[in-house]
């Protein structure tokens, strides 16, 4: 036999199978390009020198071994489908006298010719974007680069050594699949169904009470170090409460829409009804699957956008001024001393303090138990971080208190007033180190204090002697884990950006030589950090976004395009004993529609029940605008949903050519 009769069988049947093997191609080479991108970014020497580039770096690490999971996963998915329609085209080969091991050559050069042109036009793909990705990733970072054209060795290297392995173990599971199967299974092998499955309400109802348990999780649990952990139980509750309730789930709805004779006995509902009825398991694997990537898609992006959007609250949060310096060994010559260093400073600058709020406070973990404030003598309140009763308390004098918000505000020493920006305080007293101050007024207000995840009350007190008084009892509770009284100086200044940095820059060096314990911050200074942690998260969302949206594309494309094979016949039959192409385009329409966007609004309710625990996540990002959030999340369905129609409307023409063709 010619040597070259098995590579020119192979590359005709690619040719002649184009409608299933383009859309596989294209995906590889896609998923190349995509994984030497990342691999190329996380190696670019262009991002060591920025600020925040470790955090970037990490991010873009994990999204490296992400994308490998992803491919190795999702190109297994998506060759089943086509060993799926190639069965029967083998089984034939085998009868008509080719050997299993003469397929197993076809296939191999099948498998080697979609690897090397994968290979090779996906890491042209990748070197060209590769360049425009590094662009974007400075642009959002505002970072200046140099355009120059550059490979990279290591992710070149690393995506050949992938994807060679990843076609290698496809070709080994195709040939366990081919050699495994005897010839009149392969024959049917594109043909097979499945028998009419039974309801298994135990496993609905697990599956239901897997949702349950998980939107729960979501809905209760209020404390951010909690969300992180019961974040993962609760998706892994997600994911398999999600095959469980479209496994069997689905074939209980089917079931009852069968016992409808009025919506039942209809031509289109009762083709539509039955034929998904009877291939359920295998539907709702798929539907399953869409329904968790285009979950995870929005997740994704709806939190990194608002991340992004959000970013100049976060450091108007954590910053409440310009400059912002903390002391901790706090004196009065030492609180002179940073005064008088400040206004060195910024004599030189020529420059004035604006909006100065300076002022002592206390600062201390504690767990709430009504209007009862236990510490570390009552419980250990360091193990119970994860408490949704967790609670930071800043104390701070009344007089203080006037100066920042230009109240008069009047206390006698076992009175206080409790400021609560983020839980409502509602007793009438408040008892702490088993002192107990009357509540003269629980008003909402700004955090004061530092800024933090956790729910915080800001209690003013009468005076430094009833701050001092607390201090000491929070030393003698805590031990070595106690807090000092702070001193907050900040203030804002009226220039550019590089002079704010300079100025910032010169007074730490000031302080440091003065050595007192302080530390200073300021706002332009961090904020190319926060754009290096963010932006490589927002990236890092867009670029698995994609990904994971094209996996969405492809399944269902596959979804639908394997069941018009499998319908053909069918539905041909139904033409032949009087059934019209208008009522086999309203069939097609109604078995789509029946499933097709059930994965959708399954996915829009995951994400409803999923927004508590995210948001309360965003807290530990220093995201508090749970509005934006909601906007996101919002915008980011609709568009999503827009997506999501445009390709049922595509795929639901490609099934009805299908389904409409002779055999």
């Amino acid at each position: 036999m010619n040597k070259l009769f098995y590579p020119k069988l192979a590359a005709t049947n690619i040719k002649k199978n184009g409608k299933i093997y383009l859309p596989y191609i294209l995906t590889c080479i896609f998923t190349v390009a995509m994984f030497y991108i990342i691999c190329s970014l996380y190696k670019n020497k262009g991002l060591e020198g920025m600020r925040g580039a470790n955090t970037l770096i990490t991010t873009l690490g994990f999204g490296v071994w992400v994308t490998a999971i992803f491919a190795v996963i999702f190109l297994f998915y998506t060759n089943s489908f086509l060993m799926k329609r190639r069965k029967k085209e083998f089984g034939l080969y085998n009868i008509l006298g080719m050997e299993k091991k003469h397929i197993s050559k076809v296939v191999f050069w099948e498998t080697a010719y979609i690897a090397l042109f994968s290979l090779a036009f996906g890491l042209i793909c990748g070197m060209v974007l590769d360049k425009l990705m590094y662009l974007l990733v400075s642009y959002m970072l505002d970072i200046e680069v140099t355009l120059n054209f550059y490979v990279s060795g290591y992710a070149l290297t690393a995506t050949l050594l992938l994807f060679c392995a990843i076609f290698l173990l496809i070709f080994l599971n195709s040939m366990r699949q081919i050699h495994l199967a005897k010839p009149v299974e392969l024959l049917k092998g594109g043909n097979v169904g499945e028998k009419e499955p039974k309801t298994k309400w135990i496993l609905a109802i697990l599956g239901f009470g897997c949702l349950i348990a998980a939107y729960t999780i979501s809905i209760t649990v209020e404390n951010p170090v909690a969300a992180m952990s019961y974040f993962f139980i609760a998706v892994i509750l997600v994911i398999i409460g999600t095959y469980m309730v479209f496994t069997a789930g689905s074939i209980a709805i089917l079931k009852l829409l069968r016992k409808n004779k009025a919506y039942y006995y209809k031509p289109r509902h009762f083709i539509s009804v039955s034929g998904l009825l009877y291939r359920m398991k295998q539907n709702a694997v798929g539907l399953s699957n869409i329904c968790i990537l285009s979950t995870m898609v929005l997740v994704m992006i709806s939190s990194t956008v608002s991340l992004w959007i959000g970013m100049d609250d976060i450091l108007n949060s954590i910053y409440p001024k310009d400059i912002n310096i903390t002391l901790r060994e706090v004196t009065p010559q030492n609180c002179e001393k940073v005064e008088r260093i400040v206004e060195e400073n910024l004599l030189e600058k020529n420059l004035e303090v604006q909006n100065l709020q300076n002022f002592s406070y206390l600062s201390f973990s504690a767990y709430r138990d009504g209007s009862n404030f236990k510490v570390a003598e009552d419980s250990d309140v360091m193990t119970s971080v994860s408490s949704n009763n967790f609670i930071i308390l800043n104390f701070l004098t009344a007089e203080d208190y006037n100066w920042l918000t230009g109240q008069s505000a009047v206390l006698d020493t076992d009175e206080v007033i409790v400021l609560s920006p983020d839980r409502e305080y509602t007793s009438d007293t408040l008892t702490v180190f088993d002192k107990t101050f009357q509540v003269t007024s629980a008003l909402d207000g700004e955090e004061i204090g530092s800024q933090s995840a956790f729910d915080t009350y800001d209690v003013v007190v009468q005076n430094a002697q009833v701050l001092a008084t607390l201090s000491d009892l929070q030393t003698q509770n805590y031990g070595e884990l106690a807090t000092d009284i702070y001193y907050e100086y900040r203030f804002d200044l009226d220039t550019d950006a590089q002079t704010e940095i300079a100025v910032h820059r010169a007074i730490a060096d000031d302080l440091t030589d003065a050595d007192m314990g302080v530390y200073i911050q300021s706002r332009e200074n961090s904020k190319s950090d926060f754009l290096g942690s963010y932006g490589g998260l927002f990236f890092i969302g867009l670029f698995l976004s994609v990904l994971f949206t094209m996996a969405t594309i492809l399944i269902i494309y596959y979804k639908q395009i394997s069941e018009g094979y499998d319908d053909q016949e069918r539905f041909q039959i139904m033409q032949k004993v009087g059934l019209s192409k208008k009522e086999t385009r309203k069939t097609i329409h109604s078995q789509i529609l029946t499933v097709f966007f059930l994965p959708l609004v399954t996915a829009g309710v995951h994400i409803a029940f999923a927004f508590p625990v995210i948001a309360r996540l965003l807290r530990l990002f220093n995201l508090s605008n749970t509005m934006l959030y909601a906007v996101c999340t919002l915008a980011s369905f609709l568009l999503f949903a827009l997506l999501y129609a445009v390709i049922y409307s595509l795929t639901a023409k490609a099934y009805y050519k299908i389904v409409s063709s002779k055999s």
